[in-house]
């Protein structure tokens, strides 16, 4: 993606975004309702026009590929699909009209857990199921580049452990994966690159393991009944000190080996002390708060 911009009416969506999902990587692609991330993948799969910039798959506009289901697998919308058809007919048509041999049809039933499903019709499906069938066209062609929104969205916990396992696989067969996702605890588990954007623009683009480390910031938790004892001695040691609960103290400023060095000292008791490990989701939190467009108002107290 390279400088991509649409506008909708006074609607400004995606605004001057540029960012590359890598081979042999799980990008993930996050940000708030309204940042713009159905546009963006719209406009991958030319559904949308950009006003300005493009959208490149392997270097070329995906219009413009000869076999597109062989250069990148897709599931956008898992409801798209004619609730009449069966599973398997649904699959054929698509394998046809992308000129693709039949056989692959039953190599991705296998693949999604979708055998003994396949005969039956789409519209009985649930939502889970659906999101399998999704991602079995998606996998039709074999492709080096795949792209999936919400994809563990009415998964069950063994869903969601095998959607998990199947991007990091096809990652490191050497495809570029993209996945848009709401669920941070599966992209913290799952994702190598975070894309993180918020009304149009782009706020980061960074590995899992380096977001996470400046979110943690440095911090150290630490356990203590001496709580304002400890933090006397390591505030006039020069760290910055916040009670975080009853018999608890985060400590900011000072590594954790001097905070037990200091302690010991003054003879303060303590019972714990570890490094502070934020979660992918405080980090997500804290680089978009002021890029949140949809914000709910706190309910006012019964009387």
């Amino acid at each position: 993606m390279r400088g991509l911009r649409k506008r909708y009416g006074p609607t400004l969506a995606v605004d001057a975004l540029s960012f590359t999902a890598r081979p042999g990587q799980v990008t993930g692609f996050v940000g708030p309702n309204g940042a713009g991330k159905s546009t963006t993948l719209r406009m991958i799969m030319g559904l949308d026009r950009p006003d300005a910039g493009s959208a490149l798959v392997g270097g070329r506009p995906y219009r413009s590929l000869r076999t597109p289901l062989c250069r990148l697998g897709a599931m956008l919308d898992a409801s798209a699909v004619h609730p009449a058809r069966r599973a398997r007919d649904h699959l054929r048509w698509l394998a046809h009209a992308g000129g693709l041999p039949r056989r692959r049809v039953e190599e991705v039933i296998e693949l999604t857990g979708l055998a003994s499903a396949a005969g039956r019709r789409a519209g009985g499906f649930s939502l889970g199921m659906r999101q399998r069938l999704g991602i079995a066209a998606a996998l039709l062609g074999d492709p080096p580049a795949l792209m999936f929104d919400e994809p563990v969205n009415g998964l069950d916990p063994e869903g969601i452990t095998w959607i998990r396992g199947l991007l990091r696989s096809l990652a490191a067969e050497g495809r570029a994966v993209l996945v848009s996702s709401h669920l941070m605890s599966e992209l913290e588990g799952g994702a190598d690159r975070l894309v993180v954007i918020g009304r149009g623009r782009l706020i980061a683009d960074t590995s899992v393991a380096d977001l996470l480390e400046a979110a943690s910031g440095g911090r150290v938790e630490l356990r203590t009944a001496e709580r304002q004892e400890a933090m006397t001695v390591l505030a006039r040691a020069g760290a910055t000190v916040t009670a975080a609960g009853p018999g608890a103290v985060t400590v900011a400023g000072l590594p954790a080996e001097r905070i037990i060095a200091l302690l010991t000292g003054e003879g303060v008791a303590f019972s714990g002390v570890s490094e502070h490990r934020a979660s992918l989701e405080e980090a997500y939190m804290e680089l978009t708060r002021d890029a949140v467009e949809f914000r709910a108002v706190a309910g006012r107290e019964a009387p």
